[in-house]
């Protein structure tokens, strides 16, 4: 599903230069689970704005099922973003005054999805996300940080993509709260989602079945992760 070739991104301010990306190459399989791991500045953000078709890189190649994302148009980069790709941040940005279920069908209302089907692939969405159905007419300000971020995954979810990319998804979470998002990360991979997590903490990186370390720009380990934690049935809040 992802090829990248040498990438390496450059910002300038001025005359002055920040080298983000060096070089980095790496390849992801349609239906792994690959956590990037590295510490703050360590290019891992930038990276995901790459992998997310947010950026394009200022020398290399990124492959998106096999197409150069640098040469696409800005209309098939947002039919790419809105159809391939679903995002889950550290910052929730839901609407707080709306609804759990209008959350999550607002990228199928600017889309033009029509009503009922809207309302069908919220509903299912929000099942895959693992949050009961009791919570689904509360406003999102009436749940907890879990709760939340599950509705984040279920908006993610409900325009099908193929491609999951999450970034720091627990970081405003208790380490309790964070399993079972997690949990909910692997169930989805189970059920075939290709998933990109971005983390700086080791115990969040180890739910995936792989593990690449970033430092100064630069891929330093790639590997199997081999003391892989699984957490079964995620649990109601």
């Amino acid at each position: 599903m992802i090829e990248v070739k040498n990438i390496t991104k450059i910002y300038k301010t001025g005359d002055f230069e920040t080298v983000a990306l060096k070089n980095v190459s790496f390849s992801v399989r349609d239906g792994e689970f690959v956590a990037i791991m590295g510490p703050s500045g360590s290019g891992k953000s930038t990276l995901m704005h790459l992998l997310g078709a947010l950026d394009t890189p200022t020398s290399g190649e990124y492959l998106l099922d096999g197409k150069n994302v640098a040469k696409l148009s800005e209309d098939e980069l947002a039919d790419i973003r809105n159809e391939k790709i679903g995002f889950v941040f550290q910052q929730f940005n839901l609407l707080p005054r709306a609804t759990v279920f209008r959350n999550v069908m607002l990228p199928l209302v600017y889309a033009g999805v029509e009503r009922d089907k809207r309302e069908e692939r919220a509903k299912k969405a929000l099942v895959s996300a693992a949050l009961p159905e009791d919570w689904w007419q509360h406003h999102s300000n009436e749940l907890s940080g879990g709760q939340i971020q599950r509705v984040a995954i279920a908006r993610a979810l409900v325009n099908n993509p193929t491609l999951i990319l999450a970034d720091e998804p627990t970081g405003n979470l208790d380490s309790k709260t964070g399993e079972i998002v997690l949990a909910t990360f692997q169930r989805l991979h189970q059920e075939g989602r290709t998933i990109v997590l971005i983390t700086h903490e080791l115990y969040v990186a180890e739910h995936a079945e792989r593990i690449m370390h970033i430092r100064d720009g630069e891929i330093k380990e790639d590997g199997k992760n081999h003391s892989r934690r699984i957490v079964h049935h995620p649990a109601a809040e």
